[in-house]
């Protein structure tokens, strides 16, 4: 595992293919770390095109830089900026994005702040950020230390409950294309909000892959054959390649 400085902080990543192959940055969901992404990782490290795969943990996960009750320390925004400032540090000047759940509200962000760094969207079963009726309830204190700063939990819920608006406006400047992967009914993300996000995102194309909210984990086969053939294809046809849904 590697370590960057970038917007302040300290941010732990891992990496896999070769170091020039076109780059790739995962972003993993909250309460996670880079490591949740090791299976997608290698298979896209090592296909029929090779490429180079960043797996960074996200501020308050894992060995990346937890920062307690710092006001505005879990700020999506803030995330956006630690990847532009990561996508910087490791010389990806444009990369593919691939984000789940936590991760693709950062990518969203990222994307819509600077289009030209991202070349493909990928978001796996990520809602639409509008304000949660009735909102979330605060989260029980856990009863032992878990993996991730538990002011990022209460941080995180906040916005969930009442996201700014300025998320959902700005969906139009997401101008790459873009593949959004549905989690089904078995996933407690309403698929409902799911799709209201890919109908705001110009020209995205929406798959059910199925499988719960864990997409890439408990259908791994299914994720890999929608979103390889995304990354892979020429730019007029990567729309056109996510319109059949795998069995």
């Amino acid at each position: 595992m590697d370590t960057v400085k970038t917007n302040g902080i300290t941010l732990a990543y891992r990496t896999w293919g070769p170091e020039h192959a076109p780059p790739v940055l995962l972003l993993h969901c909250r309460g996670a770390d880079g490591a949740d992404w090791a299976r997608i990782a290698e298979r896209l490290a090592t296909g029929e095109r090779l490429r180079r795969v960043y797996a960074p943990d996200l501020r308050g996960h894992g060995r990346s830089d937890w920062l307690g009750e710092v006001p505005g320390a879990y700020a999506y925004e803030a995330m956006r900026d630690d990847m532009l400032g990561f996508l910087a540090a490791v010389g990806a000047e444009r990369a593919d994005v691939v984000g789940h759940s936590l991760g693709g509200a950062v990518a969203c962000l990222l994307a819509q702040a600077e289009p030209a760094v991202v070349r493909r969207l990928v978001l796996e079963d990520v809602p639409a950020p509008l304000p949660l009726d009735p909102p979330r309830p605060p989260a029980p204190a856990p009863d032992s230390e878990p993996p991730f700063d538990w002011a990022m939990l209460r941080a995180t819920d906040a916005q969930r409950n009442a996201p700014d608006p300025r998320w959902w406006d700005h969906m139009a400047r997401i101008t790459m294309p873009t593949l959004v992967v549905a989690g089904g009914t078995t996933s407690p993300i309403p698929q409902d909000e799911v799709a209201a996000l890919a109908s705001r995102i110009p020209g995205a194309a929406l798959v059910t892959v199925g499988g719960g909210h864990l997409v890439h984990e408990t259908r791994p086969e299914q994720f890999l054959a929608v979103v390889e053939p995304f990354l892979q294809a020429p730019f007029s046809e990567a729309l056109a390649v996510t319109s059949r849904t795998p069995s």
